[in-house]
C-alpha cells in the first residue's frame, strides 16, 4: 500500500526533473537563465488571483497556464517588434511585475480574511500530494515539449549557437521562439507545483549546468541534462523521505551540489589533460 501511495510521487520527481532540465538546455545555452524565474512567477501569479477567484486544486492551473503563456506571447512579440532591448532585461522588468502581483494576491487573503495555505504551498512546492492524474498531465506535457524539441532540435540549435546567423540562415526564428517559449510556460506551470515557484529555477539551470560541465555535443549535454534532472529529483525525495526534511528544498540542494561535483570533475579533466601535454 505504501509504495502504491508513494509511486506516483517518485514518478512525478523524476518527470519534473527530466522535463525541466531538457528546457534547461536550451534557456542555459541561450543565455538566458532569468526566463525560467519570470515565466514561473507569472504562472503563480495567475495562480494567485485564481484561487482569490475560487478556484482549487488543478483548477488554479488554468489561470496560472493562462498568465504563463501571455509572458510568453508578450516576450515573443517583443522579440518579433524589435525592441531595441536586451532579452534578459525584457525579462528582468516582466518578472519584477509577476513577482509583485503575485505576493500583492497573497497579502489580499489576509485583507479578505482567507486562508492563503494552498497558495503558499506553490511556493514551496508538494510533491509529496502528487498523485496519478498529476503525473498522467505532466507525461503529456513533456511528451509535446519532447515532440516539438526534436522536430525543430537543428533550428533551436541554430538559435541556441547565434540567433543572428539563424535568422540569416532563413530560420523562422520568431515563430520557433513564441512556440519554444509558449511550451516553457506549459512546463513550468504543470511542473512549478511539485517543486515549487521559488526553486523551480534550480531544476531548469543546475542539472544543464552540470551536463555542459560533463559532456560535449548537443545531443549528449541534452540526454545526460534529462538523466541528472530525472536523478536528483528521485534521490531529493528518497533523502526527504528518510530524513522528514522539506522535498523541494532537498531536491533544490542536491541539484546545486551536483553542478560543484560536475565543476570539479571538470576541472580534474583539464587539469589531466594539461598533464599529459
Amino acid at each position: 500500500m505504501d509504495l502504491l501511495f508513494w509511486l506516483p510521487v517518485m514518478c512525478a520527481g523524476v518527470l519534473s526533473g527530466a522535463s525541466s532540465a531538457m528546457l534547461g538546455v536550451y534557456v542555459v545555452g541561450m543565455r538566458i537563465p532569468f526566463l525560467a524565474v519570470c515565466v514561473s512567477h507569472a504562472a503563480l501569479a495567475g495562480a494567485v488571483f485564481g484561487s482569490l477567484f475560487g478556484l482549487s486544486g488543478q483548477m488554479m492551473l488554468l489561470p496560472a497556464l493562462a498568465a504563463a503563456i501571455a509572458t510568453a506571447l508578450l516576450l515573443g512579440l517583443m522579440e518579433g517588434r524589435g525592441v531595441q532591448m536586451d532579452a534578459n532585461i525584457v525579462i528582468g522588468v516582466l518578472f519584477s511585475l509577476s513577482m509583485g502581483l503575485a505576493f500583492l494576491g497573497i497579502g489580499l487573503f489576509g485583507v479578505l480574511g482567507r486562508s492563503d495555505n494552498e497558495v503558499r504551498s506553490l511556493l514551496w512546492g508538494s510533491l509529496n500530494f502528487c498523485r496519478w492524474k498529476d503525473v498522467y498531465l505532466m507525461v503529456a506535457t513533456t511528451a509535446v515539449l519532447g515532440l516539438f524539441i526534436w522536430l525543430f532540435r537543428k533550428e533551436l540549435r541554430a538559435i541556441m549557437f547565434s540567433r543572428l546567423h539563424a535568422v540569416a540562415a532563413g530560420i523562422p526564428v520568431g515563430l520557433i521562439w513564441t512556440g519554444f517559449l509558449i511550451l516553457t510556460s506549459a512546463s513550468l506551470t504543470v511542473n512549478f507545483q511539485t517543486v515549487g515557484g521559488l526553486m523551480i529555477y534550480s531544476l531548469i539551470t543546475n542539472p544543464a549546468v552540470a551536463a555542459f560541465q560533463l559532456a560535449k555535443g548537443h545531443d549528449r549535454v541534452l540526454l545526460l541534462a534529462i538523466a541528472l534532472g530525472g536523478l536528483v529529483s528521485l534521490c531529493g525525495f528518497l533523502l526527504a523521505f528518510a530524513t522528514d526534511l522539506p522535498t523541494g528544498a532537498t531536491i533544490v540542494i542536491l541539484s546545486s551540489l551536483l553542478v560543484g561535483a560536475a565543476a570539479a570533475i571538470g576541472h580534474l579533466r583539464k587539469r589531466g589533460r594539461a598533464a599529459q601535454r
